[in-house]
């Protein structure tokens, strides 16, 4: 049957019939010698009309079951984009033959036959460049036919959830596998709205009746979904099916384009998951990621993909418009192998200590808990640098290279050591996230990178098999070969090591190379991977050895994950004491004295929610352990900074240590640095918040001033007493955020680095902390950024009223949260007491009158808890957020529970 082209019916939600027209086109292939009438959206009438010049063509193609509604934000938008002066660029959205209300031709269409189609309809469009794709689903393999054979008019590719190569020996996704098997996929697709009411329901949130409805409108016969059943059923399972070698063609000349690229994803999308963009990624280096945590296979529907369409078109438009001749490939190639400023020092690797010492049959590495043994294990360097090396060689043989990933699941000693440096030593990234994120937190952290190969104890693995989490499988010990076949384990680190015996290692990464995903703790939303390059780890590894004064005969007691691995890379000897590091409050004083006297460590790291406990059993300790505690010359407190009476506290038990309680974030591990006493001199000045000390060697911190509605507008300065975010900028700060594009396009936005003009090599973070720096250049910390109060007289931060409120007495720890209407908000003070209250609520008169005299904030209620909400890494940043909500709902009258 055939039926022509029409226009969608009027009032469809947010398609402006402007944008409609049908375009008869001459055929090819299947439709020589006959003419097809094409439904799409364009947008050139409406901007020629005002007499707007494009930049350029965005050319939309959808997948299976939509149609161009999927492009009406694009659309619309790029519209009002144009009109408010911004880039202009024309939108041309397609129907594909026999979908949404184009004509219903009744005829085969694989994949070639598709892609022959939209050249065709192209060339009657006499469509020319710059042109910019941008596909989904199917749509996306289409649009990419077309880049892949039209390079003279092709300025970029921007994909949405699609893939364009599926890995032999991996079923399809079960959604496609179910729709196609034989008796279904009639019923399922053209038969009944079962697949089309399927995608619909992708939707996250879900889609209003209306805009589904749209969707539905041109399949509302069986007649009119016949094509829906013939995309399903032209998906190439494997190489005997007529479109295989179509999407074998597309997929191998995708890999060789060189244009600036977009990705945007949905990781929730049972179709297109995590593995399809990963591989996208792979053959397009070059490309801008982000996913967009939460989305699902409509991330269209679910996110403002239109914002950051136009917002990467804008940013790129020298490049897409022909004007900036430099290659997208050629410059992340020289992003990845730059050896950083040519006035900074010279590169020297991590695993430079292990190749200095690698003659030494001293301590390098000591394991206050290994499994099945009562006494301590002791690895000399000697023994380290040997299975790093055999490590090494045996992951490269095995077919692991620079700039795959391998995620651990490992915990801190010695085997997590050598497998690091390992792995670091061939250039392949370290995916580290830690057991504290938890379940939930673990598997979106694992997923969204995407590992190519997982190394892990067996609980680890039993995680990553039944949980789904991607990777070749290797386990730490030999597993009994039922067990390994029930997890899904290819082989042991034995075997690794057996493989790289006599084997050579291959050639190192350099400065620019990838080393490293290190993942944010989660207290502020999802946690974030951020990416260090080779040049980055090094300089911390150098400021840390510099500040801290480490040498060779130093030694670390690393109770604080992140620092777990530097004493390799500082040439001094290191051991984790006996803890479960996924929860920092295991750690116990008698630990940490065992693990001083054990590797005679002159400094100590710990969380601040170690130190807690570690204060807290103090009185455990024996002489002996007393002791060893006085050799400690430095201590630090990292991870978050901590008031002076807990460090003091702490202090107390390591006598002639000075104390440190430096402050930095995952994405820069070290910024500022003050000690015990310069807390105490801090507390003397009239500043509110907490006092973090100055910037580290050559680190800086600047300013961005908050407007009236609490948002960081003008430029950072130095300038002192002004309450704004603070930017950072340090020579080990991160390199980005892991396919995060628009995470990082805001981290940058606004800082010098992010203007023209900045110093070359300069690089400035956005941290998302609010705070001031005082007129000695000491930085004070007053919160986070979305924590901040926008009251009718402005911002207020949090930190210095929450100080106030802790000094009363019966109150153990407090959050400042605002409540009503942004711009209007009222702050509440909601607090832990001592002893613990039995149920949450509203506090006692006495208390709440206690509490108000305390600060000059006015405070509309006083709410106590037994206990609030801290992240799950440190066990100490509050989740300021979560209690606002509570306590908003639990003042309106809500049911009264723990927040």
């Amino acid at each position: 049957m055939t039926e022509g082209a029409s226009l969608p019916p009027s009032g469809l939600p947010g398609l402006d019939p402007r944008f409609s027209r049908i375009l008869r086109v001459p055929g090819r292939g299947v439709d020589a010698g006959l003419s097809r009438e094409w439904h799409h959206l364009d947008t050139g009438d409406e901007l020629a009309s005002r007499g707007i010049a494009t930049a350029g063509t965005i050319l939309a193609v959808h997948g299976n079951p939509t149609w161009s509604y999927l492009w009406r934000g694009v659309a619309s938008e790029s519209l009002r984009a144009a009109e408010s002066g911004r880039p202009a660029w024309r939108v041309v959205a397609v129907d594909q033959l026999d979908m949404g209300f184009s004509e219903r031709t009744g005829v085969h269409r694989p994949l070639h036959q598709r892609v022959s189609d939209l050249a065709a309809f192209t060339e009657a469009l006499a469509l020319d460049g710059p042109v910019v794709t941008l596909g989904h689903d199917w749509g996306g393999v289409v649009s990419l036919g077309w880049a892949v054979d039209h390079a003279a008019s092709l300025a970029g590719v921007m994909l949405l959830n699609t893939a364009i190569h599926h890995p032999e020996g991996v079923p399809i996704p079960a959604p496609l596998r179910l729709a196609g098997a034989r008796g279904v996929l009639a019923a399922s697709t053209v038969g009944t709205t079962a697949f089309l009411d399927t995608t619909l329901a992708l939707a996250t949130p879900s889609l209003d009746r209306d805009v589904a409805d749209a969707y539905r409108a041109p399949y509302r016969t069986a007649e009119r979904r016949r094509a829906i059943g013939g995309f399903v059923a032209d998906i190439p399972v494997d190489a005997r099916h007529e479109s295989f070698g179509e999407l074998d063609r597309i997929a191998g000349a995708v890999a060789r384009l060189d244009v600036p690229a977009l990705m945007l994803w949905g990781p929730n999308d049972p179709i297109f998951s995590d593995r399809y963009l990963d591989d996208l990624a792979d053959r397009l280096p070059q490309a801008d990621v982000h996913r967009f945590e939460g989305a699902s296979h409509l991330v269209a529907e679910d996110r403002p993909y239109a914002d950051a369409v136009l917002t990467w078109l804008e940013d790129n438009g020298e490049r897409l418009s022909g004007l900036d001749p430099s290659s997208p490939r050629a410059a992340a190639s020289a992003r990845r192998t730059s050896t950083g400023s040519p006035d900074g020092p010279p590169f020297v690797p991590l695993w430079r200590g292990l190749d200095e010492r690698r003659e030494d049959d001293s301590v390098a590495v000591v394991d206050m808990a290994p499994r099945g043994k009562s006494e301590p294990r002791r690895v000399s360097w000697r023994q380290l640098d040997d299975r790093v090396r055999k490590l090494a060689a045996g992951l490269h043989r095995m077919g692991v290279r620079k700039g795959q990933r391998v995620s651990l699941l490992v915990q801190p000693g010695p085997t997590l050591t050598a497998v690091v440096y390992a792995c670091l030593r061939i250039g392949a990234v370290v995916v580290v996230a830690d057991a504290g994120l938890g379940v939930k937190g673990l598997t979106r952290a694992v997923r969204g990178a995407w590992p190519d190969v997982v190394i892990g104890e067996a609980l680890g693995l039993t995680a990553a098999r039944t949980l789904g989490w991607p990777g070749l499988r290797i386990s730490t010990a030999r597993l009994p070969r039922v067990a390994a076949v029930a997890l899904g384990v290819e082989c042991s680190l034995a075997d690794v090591i057996e493989l790289g015996t006599g084997a050579p290692v291959p050639a190192p990464p350099g400065p620019g190379d990838e080393a490293a995903i290190l993942f944010t703790s989660g207290s502020t939303g999802p946690a974030k991977g951020v990416v260090y390059r080779h040049g980055q780890l090094s300089a911390l590894r150098d400021v840390l050895a510099a500040h801290f004064d480490v040498t060779s005969e130093t030694g670390l007691v690393t109770g604080f994950a992140p620092f777990a691995l530097l004493g390799p890379a500082l040439g001094t000897r290191s051991v984790t004491p006996n803890m479960d590091v996924s929860a920092p409050r295991t750690l116990t004083a008698s630990a940490v004295a065992a693990a001083v006297r054990e590797s005679d460590a002159r400094i100590v790291f710990l969380s601040p929610a170690a130190i807690l406990n570690v204060v807290a059993t103090a009185d455990a300790l024996t002489t002996t352990d007393r002791a060893a505690l006085t050799h400690v010359r430095t201590f630090l407190s990292t991870g978050a900074p901590i008031g002076e009476q807990l460090l003091a506290s702490a202090a107390a038990l390591m006598p002639n240590a000075t104390p440190h309680t430096p402050y930095g974030m995952t994405e820069c591990l070290l910024v500022t640095d003050v000690t015990l006493d310069g807390v105490r001199a801090a507390a003397a000045a009239p500043d509110r918040g907490v006092c973090v000390g100055t910037p580290i060697g050559s680190n800086r911190v600047l300013v961005a001033a908050l407007d009236a509605d609490g948002r960081p507008t003008a430029a950072p300065s130095d300038e002192a007493g002004v309450l704004g975010e603070l930017v950072v900028s340090a020579p080990h700060l991160k390199d980005h955020y892991d396919r995060l594009w628009l995470t990082d396009r805001a981290a940058e936005n606004g800082t010098p680095s992010g203007n023209r003009g900045a110093a070359a090599g300069e690089r400035w973070h956005r941290t998302g902390d609010v705070g001031h720096l005082d007129a000695d250049g000491r930085v004070w910390v007053e919160g986070r950024l979305p924590h901040v109060i926008v009251t009718a007289d402005g911002p207020v931060a949090p930190v210095g009223a929450e100080q106030d409120v802790e000094g009363v007495e019966g109150v153990r720890r407090a959050a400042v949260v605002g409540v009503g209407p942004h711009g209007l908000r009222q702050a509440v003070a909601v607090v832990e007491t001592v002893p613990p209250t039995s149920r949450p609520g509203l506090a006692t008169p006495e208390l709440t009158a206690a509490v108000r005299a305390s600060t000059a904030l006015p405070l509309v209620a006083v709410l106590a808890v037994p206990q609030l909400p801290t992240d799950i890494r440190h066990n100490s940043k509050i989740d300021r957020s979560r209690v606002s909500t509570w306590a908003e709902s639990t003042l309106a009258g809500g049911k009264t529970s723990a927040p």
